[in-house]
């Protein structure tokens, strides 16, 4: 072991000299409280460290002692429903051992080491295996089953493997590599956090991420595998935004860090996710979650781990053949804190103060998202999705941690505070937002939902486009001096806005909505639109069209529980029929 003294304390960066056989990224343990540290710098033999722990009471003379290995997670079964703070303590075991004010330096391990697991070989002895490849299975939950993977680094000819229970720290499997030499295969294994897991190809995007929220699925989908951002300013419900993409997406594992901001926040999320049930899966939504919390009052160094340690976990659930989403809220807290130890290393500031290579981290950090085949003797396909939450001071977006991740990601779902003060769910404005997956998505949704959907997709954003337009007229010369047909505009954008895009977060049916319903929804708001424009054409009247019963059907369709979905969905063209005059195809 290296050993060093301390010799400049300066908050959570501490500097020691005597660390020359240091390297880079190697975790220390700073004085005799064990503070767990990481070097960020060497000059010479002085170590610069960033201590994941309060610093306070530390002195000059101190011992430093270099652990040789860089900060690493434990990857194995004990992970999905887990609460883990930013390099990976986990918070309910710490409780027990210690109630619930953390101290510093405490040691407990990230994944129990007495619990049983049941372990179901995969392969037989004398086989061959290769790094990734699956040697067994441990049902982690009732919806996950846990694949025990080779190390990326580890191959041969499989020597002994035992079926059975046993603890992550048990040896399962003996595999004899080319040089005739034994290594022992364990159900649990470490990776370093900074650094990328190992694939053998990236694929393009191909699927979308069905969120169940029908601004973004309809209107600015992401794919699977992609990548995202929801700036907003303060209380426009980038959080709410999160948790319901969570609770709802369409992904076999959600990985939630909870990075800088307030702990109610993080109280919501353990409150509300163990009583909720998947949709998908019939079972509470913890059995495919694992949660980091590092909140603001928590030791701000650890905010920059805590994003790495949840996007190593997040791939390797992705390198078993999963669809992984991961929500990080927020990358705002992240940069802050890069800022300050920057400031702290007395590093050239670049804008606002952040640190010139803000933007290749955020890139560095983001590129770890995609979909890919794994490696191994038999390629699996996993997918990535990563949704950034980015909290610029004042809503600016112009500032340098909203302006670097949007050259990086492709989904851009801006939130408004205009919106959100009237109530208006998600609050993602339609007018500056968007999604560069949009055209690789569309022949998905043709094939899986419907041929009319890009067509009536793009109706709504017309609606959209056009009302914004003639709002700024109507403000000058009022309603009245619009055409009839402009009249019709403003009010099928009006049917698009309250009826389709407006969202209640808390509503048993409508806090998900199928892509189905989706697509119902938007026929139903196009088809007033378009017998309305006909019977204009005709000669009826602005102010009898605008004031039609079925408006208020088609205002209430988003409340009829899916099985109920398409009677009611006939009924209510029926009645547009009816109401109008007109003859109406029913559609299947």
């Amino acid at each position: 072991m290296n050993y060093g003294t301390i010799t400049k304390i300066s908050g959570p960066l501490v500097v020691a000299s005597g660390m020359k056989d240091t390297n880079m990224f190697d975790v220390v343990k700073v004085s005799e409280l064990n503070l767990i540290g990481e070097v960020i710098e060497m000059h010479g033999d002085d170590a610069s460290i960033q201590v994941y722990e309060e610093t306070s009471g530390l002195r000059q003379g101190e011992k430093v002692v270099s652990t040789g290995e860089p900060l690493s997670v434990e990857l194995g079964p004990g992970l999905i429903g887990g609460i883990f703070d930013g390099i990976q303590r986990p918070l309910r075991e710490i409780v027990k051992v210690c109630g619930t004010n953390l101290p510093r330096g405490i040691e407990v391990p990230s994944l129990d080491r007495e619990k049983q697991w049941v372990f179901e070989p995969a392969v037989a002895v004398g086989e061959r295996v290769f790094g990734g490849d699956v040697i067994g299975t441990v049902q982690e939950t009732e919806v996950v089953s846990h694949k025990i993977m080779l190390p990326p680094d580890k191959g041969g000819i499989v020597k002994e493997i035992t079926g059975g229970t046993c603890t992550v720290d048990d040896v399962v499997a003996i595999v004899l590599d080319e040089k005739g030499q034994e290594h022992g295969i364990g159900i649990m294994q470490k990776w370093p956090v900074r650094k990328g897991r190992p694939y053998s190809k990236k694929l393009s995007p191909k699927e979308p991420l069905i969120t169940g929220q029908r601004v973004i699925d309809s209107l600015f989908p992401i794919a699977k595998g992609g990548v995202a951002a929801i700036p907003g300013p303060f209380g426009s419900g980038k959080t709410v935004t999160q948790h319901q993409i969570a609770k709802w997406a369409d992904a076999d594992i959600v990985v939630y860090i909870g990075c800088g901001e307030r702990g109610n926040e993080m109280t919501d999320v353990l409150n509300e996710f163990p009583e909720l049930i998947d949709p998908r899966t019939g079972k509470s939504l913890m059995e495919r979650t694992v949660l980091i919390a590092n909140t603001s009052d928590m030791p701000v160094a650890a905010r920059e781990a805590s994003i790495y340690t949840g996007i190593t976990i997040a791939e390797y659930f992705r390198d078993m053949g999963y669809n992984v989403a991961l929500m990080a809220d927020s990358t705002s807290r992240w940069a802050e804190a890069l800022r300050e130890m920057s400031g702290r290393l007395e590093e050239m500031p670049g804008e606002e103060g952040y640190p010139a290579y803000l933007g290749s981290r955020l890139a560095q950090f983001y590129e770890r998202a995609g979909r890919v085949e794994s490696v191994g003797k038999t390629p699996r396909e996993g997918t990535l999705s990563v949704i950034g939450a980015v909290s610029p001071a004042g809503g600016d977006i112009s500032e340098p941690v909203s302006q670097a991740t949007l050259r990086i990601v492709k989904v851009f779902w801006g939130l408004d505070s205009a919106l959100a003060y009237k109530r208006h769910f998600p609050a993602i404005n339609w007018l500056t937002s968007y999604s560069l997956y949009t055209n690789s998505l569309s022949d998905w949704f043709e094939n899986n939902v419907s041929d009319e959907w890009n067509s009536l997709r793009e109706t709504v954003m017309r609606l959209l486009s056009e009302e914004s337009e003639l709002e700024e007229m109507v403000k000058l010369v009022g309603i009245d001096a619009l055409s009839p047909v402009d009249r019709l505009k403003i009010e099928a954008a009006r049917s698009v806005r309250e009826d389709f895009l407006h969202q209640a977060a808390f509503h048993e049916v409508d806090t998900y909505t199928s892509s189905h319903k989706q697509y119902l929804m938007m026929k139903l708001v196009c088809e007033y639109y378009e017998k309305s424009l006909e019977a204009l054409e005709k000669g009826a009247d602005i102010l009898f069209v605008s004031s039609l019963k079925v408006r208020e059907k088609i205002g209430r369709f988003k409340y009829v529980k899916e099985e109920e979905m398409q009677n009611e969905f006939d009924a209510v063209l029926s009645l547009l029929a009816e109401e109008l005059g007109t003859e109406e195809k029913k559609e299947d």
